[in-house]
């Protein structure tokens, strides 16, 4: 079982101890001046059902398109909820639990091909990527291209997110397969797509993915800081340990997060480790709290707060706290609690312009400013 270089430990656990000096700091009481900056919540609609993801395309910057775990994307301009749908495929869905329809991104040259990627379990429970296009309004049901289907062994740990990189490339974020402990290793087995976070050239008809990382858990969710390249993933811990990846843009070898064999920065397993440079996280904390499921965000690069750009936001589903941190030097460096919680937070999104949504299971779509 491969050892943790020491300095590196020491690192981690600085943050660490960062983190929870933070915390106390804004739990007694004193925190909250002393960060006139600090990100704050504001809703912007409510009565959604069970949102699961936010996009937006620069070709309609007052518009979000915000995915519904059912199956179903509603759309919201400038603040409005409007009736109908931009996408509704229940009928192909399997919905509940962790299963449903997950992920949607729009294509880089979306204002030319009109294409729409959408990542959901389908009936029989198994990963599917579509790609689609739409009339500018609506999606065009017709229009559907399947372009990879992965069998699900489990019902959880899907993953579901779908980012463009800065290379062009689609990136794909798979969980271990689902159960617990991932038990037929999966996240080390170079021989399957779970577990991996995955790379796919949607401009080569018939390209397969190749996978860019393994020792992947459950990554929700994954976004690459429009500034730098760097590609931030939050994957979710098993009994103990939440945890923040970093992939440095200019990467180019095969990396290894380390699951099933660490838990963030702890021992879990003997088991062997499968291929890839053994990198582990930038943050991690731990189920303390009330703290349970890390929910991955963005690198803020919005102008409503110039002085936090570059700051990651991101948060947890139990416990509802959001905290942020700068990347310097491959460290998550300043990190902060932020003064607000959003119970049962589901994700993060982005707008066009770079500003910060959030999301949580009630239905209750927020804005970070």
């Amino acid at each position: 079982m491969p050892l943790r270089p020491r300095s590196l430990a020491v690192l981690v656990l600085l943050s660490v101890l960062a983190a929870l000096a933070a915390e106390l700091t804004l739990l007694s009481g004193r925190g909250a001046s002393a960060a006139p900056l600090a990100f704050r919540k504001t809703v912007v609609v409510r009565g959604l059902d069970s949102p699961v993801d936010v996009a937006s395309t620069p070709t309609r910057p007052a518009t979000l398109y915000v995915v519904e775990q059912r199956g179903t994307i509603r759309v919201v301009v400038r603040g409005k909820l409007q009736p109908g749908f931009f996408l509704d495929i229940r009928s192909l869905v399997q919905s509940g639990g962790e299963q449903g329809l997950l992920g949607l991104v729009f294509d880089p040259r979306y204002s030319s091909n009109r294409f729409v990627y959408v990542n959901y379990t389908d009936t029989r429970g198994n990963t599917r990527v579509v790609r689609y296009r739409t009339d500018g309004t609506r999606v065009l049901p017709a229009t559907a291209r399947e372009l990879l289907e992965v069998d699900q062994p489990y019902s959880n740990h899907n993953g579901g997110d779908l980012v463009f990189g800065p290379d062009g490339g689609l990136y794909i974020g798979m969980g271990d397969g689902g159960s617990a402990g991932d038990p037929r290793g999966y996240a080390q087995d170079p021989s399957s797509l779970l577990g991996k976070m995955l790379r796919l050239d949607v401009r080569r008809p018939g390209s397969r993915p190749v996978i860019v990382a393994g020792g992947l858990r459950n990554p929700w969710r994954y976004s690459f800081d429009r500034k730098t390249g760097d590609l931030y993933i939050g994957d979710v811990g098993q009994n103990e340990v939440e945890e923040v990846d970093v992939r440095p843009r200019g990467t180019t070898d095969l990396v290894n997060y380390g699951w099933n064999l660490y838990e963030g920065t702890q021992g879990f397993s003997d088991n062997p480790q499968g291929p890839g440079r053994l990198v582990f996280p930038v943050f991690e904390y731990h189920h303390v709290s009330g703290n349970c499921t890390v929910m991955g965000g963005f690198a803020y690069r919005g102008a409503a707060l110039a002085a936090e750009r570059g700051r990651y936001v991101f948060g947890d589903f139990c416990s509802g706290r959001i905290w942020s941190f700068r990347l310097v030097g491959g460290k998550a460096t300043a990190v902060r609690v932020e003064p607000f919680r959003i119970p049962g937070l589901t994700l993060f999104g982005e707008s066009a312009a770079g500003e910060l949504y959030a999301v949580a299971s009630n239905g209750v779509l927020y804005r970070l400013s």
